[in-house]
């Protein structure tokens, strides 16, 4: 239309942050979270404990931040170079307009990761005290069956089997079949470990199979059965892969063999070393038997001429003989006791003889007697004297004439009960008897006294004479 105005179109401008912003949210809403593999470089760590790198290929590269929360969880440091394998969302770093991925979980890929993840486990068990070389137990010296827990299709079975036959046919083999490689070895081997430790057949157990990469060995590098090989009661040898390889179950082992061939040299002993073995220890023995024998002959002959001179006849006769002096030294000690037992008597008979009340009476009557004399002779002496005096001392020596007959007169009476109180005769009123024999011979004990010998016995009263017929010994 003529006279119309030409309509110029609103253009939107953009600032520089709005666009980077909301190519940031397309970003972030678009893809989201994503997994990512590439090699490590320009790792950074600034004190803020953020780890900043780059993930790059053949042809490009894609910055990487990952925050301190995240980086906390990886068990390792990662190094330049490495293969590594990380999870997380594309955003856009504003300040600089450049997009980046915030990872959010970091492992390492391939081949590292499976090593990172055998040492994170061996760690972890060493710690737990399964690889401890206290708890492992020794291995059996002659095992009369050997069982092997390995595939039946392998190389490494028939070398086993093969070395021993050789090494020591005598002992017997039990196959536990079961994978050695795959997803479900682990599983598998776990399940004829323990089959094996019910069934309790074995005296030895061999956890084999032959070499190969750290993936085709990775059955044995699982938790499950290392813990199945730890609680295992019977004596376990682990040969696995070859020399340069190690698994966890080597170290869980009671004894690691470098190859299968070696784990089954380990398990039995060489027979021809154990034949040698023995016939020298025959040797030994027989050497050995000789000797004794000679040892025992020697000792033999030397108990016999200890028993010749030590005979019990010989030691009896000695035993007669010193009984026979004991008896006569008895004897001699009894006839010396029976006299001084016999001079003691006569002693104390004189003794009580000396102390006879008649005696002291006839003494204490002499001695009246002569002081009556003498008192008439002084009486008679002195009659010239006055009537008076006459009768005043004829009065007091009277006096003292009758007190001192009385006093004397009472000294008496206590002698003559002190000498009645102490003699045989006062013995002989309680109806007690003294036994003698017929030379005078004081009897006291009847073992000397032979039957039918004639023996006097006193009384208070006169005398018996009687015949022995019989005695009775006391203590």
């Amino acid at each position: 239309m003529i006279g119309q105005e030409k309509q110029v179109p609103v253009r939107e401008v953009y600032s520089v942050s709005r666009l980077t912003r909301e190519v940031r949210l397309l970003l972030e809403r678009g893809l989201g979270v994503v997994w990512v593999e590439g090699e490590l470089s320009n790792f950074a760590q600034p004190a803020s404990g953020h780890w900043y790198f780059s993930l790059k290929d053949r042809d490009t590269q894609v910055r990487c931040a990952m925050y301190r929360s995240k980086n906390m969880l990886v068990g390792f440091t990662p190094r330049p170079g490495a293969q590594l394998l990380v999870r997380g969302r594309l955003t856009v770093f504003e300040a600089r307009g450049e997009y980046q991925l915030v990872v959010e979980q970091l492992e390492e890929a391939g081949l590292g990761a499976l090593q990172r993840e055998f040492e994170r486990l061996k760690a972890r068990l060493a710690a737990e005290g399964l690889f401890a070389p206290e708890r492992k137990r020794a291995l059996p010296r002659y095992p009369r069956r050997v069982g092997l827990i390995t595939s039946p299709t392998g190389a490494a079975l028939r070398d086993i089997l093969h070395i021993l036959a050789r090494r020591f046919p005598a002992t017997a083999v039990l196959i536990y079949p079961a994978p050695v490689q795959g997803s479900a070895a682990a599983a598998a081997l776990v399940r004829a470990l323990a089959l094996a430790r019910a069934r309790a057949e074995c005296d030895i157990l061999i956890l084999t199979r032959g070499g190969g990469s750290l993936e085709d060995l990775w059955a044995f590098n699982n938790e499950h059965l290392a813990r199945a090989v730890f609680a295992c009661e019977i004596p376990l040898i682990a040969g696995v892969g070859h020399e340069i390889d190690f698994t966890i179950v080597d170290f869980v082992a009671d004894l690691r063999a470098p190859t299968p061939s070696a784990a089954a040299e380990l398990a039995v002993p060489d027979g021809d070393a154990c034949r040698e073995a023995l016939s020298r220890t025959l040797q030994r023995l027989t050497a050995g038997l000789r000797r004794e024998m000679q040892l025992l002959q020697g000792r033999y002959t030397a108990a016999r001429a200890r028993l010749a001179r030590c005979h019990p006849g010989l030691r009896l006769n000695a035993q007669m003989q010193r009984v026979d002096q004991f008896s006569l030294r008895a004897g001699r000690a009894l006839q010396a006791r029976l006299g001084q037992e016999r001079r003691h008597l006569a002693e104390v008979a004189r003794r009580l003889e000396r102390c006879s009340p008649a005696l002291r009476l006839s003494q204490t009557a002499a001695r009246h007697a002569e002081l009556s004399q003498r008192l008439r002779h002084a009486l008679q002496g002195r009659l010239g004297a006055t009537h008076l005096q006459r009768e005043r001392l004829g009065a007091r020596l009277e006096n003292r004439f009758r007190s001192q007959l009385a006093a004397a007169g009472h000294r008496l009476d206590l002698a003559r009960r002190a000498l009645h109180a102490v003699s045989p005769l006062a013995t002989l009123e309680r109806g007690f008897a003294i036994v003698t024999r017929a030379d005078g011979t004081v009897l006291t004990d009847a073992r000397f006294v032979p039957a039918g010998e004639e023996v006097r016995a006193r009384l208070q009263r006169g005398t018996l004479t009687a015949r022995v017929t019989g005695r009775t010994e006391e203590g």
